[in-house]
């Protein structure tokens, strides 16, 4: 036995002889398994005998075909929306307002395109197919999203202001402080795929979700109540839209593991999960008050902070896990809430899209 088989060994018995579940390595699934189960009754999120087959009269999950339908009817096309006066607009922002505008489109750019590349990691461990068509049309979407900001950046900002932000990510040290949570928790399940690092990685999904585009969203609604860069605004309610329905798909997807897999979630690792949201909550407060500097009417630092501990609080209880902050009961900032609904805007007939492309856009999934 060498040293390392020998140190697993002990660690082993030292969990055993405690009775702390051991976190078990998990296997990609098979591309082609003809021995797999079509059986939607032995059907598991993860470690399930799975066939690959997408049968979407034959499933497990209902509420993952129903997600599907909505996530397709949801489609949409960035470049259909103009944004030829929010080049006008983006020239004569005050210096604070163009500062924020870039900083949050640089993360957002990061964010999408890191879930684009992630997404996938997740996938290849996920054994119920009508799950995986979620997980493939959610890529597709963080796709469309990045396509999304290449063209705001490409329409309202010179390319040397588009380089600029493109590389913020890399040289704003709060950018990369954050960014660097998520992405070492998304590393940590590559390096190391065990059932407790999914379910934590499944958890930082859903605070990215959740939690980490929310203080920009606010940012950019801030604009369109001052009738500014309303096509950027339009572009921000199709990603916002897009967003909720990944939320709900994580939120699922956790439920489900938790009640396949309840000797997972011990004491210990929902606390570290609860955690990870405080982490989170407080990166989000930091980042907001950074970006908006106390100075976009609508969004002071105090009700920044207000409105991030309340999502907090929220995505905790839709997850079964207690709150953080019972000090914030009621919802601080709901003009937010009812700006980004998709047909709040009131802008020219001409020069702005139809907004509602399906009849389930706004489903409230977290009754489901």
């Amino acid at each position: 036995m060498n040293h390392k088989e020998a140190q697993n060994s002990a660690q082993h018995q030292i969990q055993a002889s405690h009775d702390i579940p051991i976190a078990k390595e998990l296997s990609r699934k098979k591309l082609f398994n003809e021995h797999g189960d079509r059986d939607w009754g032995k059907r598991r999120m993860i470690g399930g005998n799975t066939t690959n087959l997408i049968e979407l009269n034959n499933v497990k999950y209902d509420w993952a075909t129903k997600m599907y339908r909505t996530m397709m009817n949801n489609f949409w096309i960035p470049e259909e929306i103009p944004l030829a006066q929010d080049a006008k607009d983006y020239k004569l922002l005050p210096e604070i307002e163009r500062r924020s505008y870039d900083k949050i489109i640089s993360f957002l750019i990061f964010l999408d395109s890191l879930q684009t590349a992630n997404l996938p990691n997740v996938n290849e461990f996920i054994t119920a197919p009508e799950v995986n068509l979620c997980l493939t049309v959610h890529t597709f979407q963080e796709a469309v999203h990045s396509q999304s900001y290449s063209y705001i950046l490409d329409s309202v900002c010179s390319s040397e202001a588009r380089d600029q932000i493109y590389n913020e990510w890399r040289e704003d040290k709060h950018l990369l402080l954050r960014n660097r949570f998520i992405t070492d928790l998304y590393e940590r399940f590559i390096d190391e795929p065990t059932d407790e690092n999914l379910v934590r990685t499944i958890m930082a999904n859903y605070i990215l979700e959740g939690i980490y585009f929310y203080s920009g969203f606010s940012f950019f609604y801030a604009l369109g109540r001052l009738g500014k860069m309303l096509g950027t605004v339009s572009e921000i309610k199709y990603i916002q839209r897009d967003e909720l329905t990944h939320l709900a798909l994580f939120q699922h997807i956790f439920r489900e593991l938790r009640k396949e897999n309840p000797h997972l979630f011990t004491d210990s690792l929902i606390a570290e999960l609860r955690e990870m949201m405080r982490t989170a909550v407080q990166h989000e407060i930091q980042w907001g008050q950074y970006i908006t500097s106390n100075q976009i009417p609508g969004l002071s630092d105090e009700i920044l902070d207000q409105y991030i501990r309340y999502l907090g609080n929220e995505r905790l209880k839709l997850l079964g896990i207690d709150i953080l902050y019972p000090e914030i009961t009621e919802h601080p900032m709901k003009w937010v809430e009812n700006f980004s609904n998709m047909n709040s805007m009131k802008t020219d007939f001409f020069e702005q899209k139809v907004t509602n492309y399906s009849k389930s856009s706004n489903m409230n999934w977290g009754d489901l």
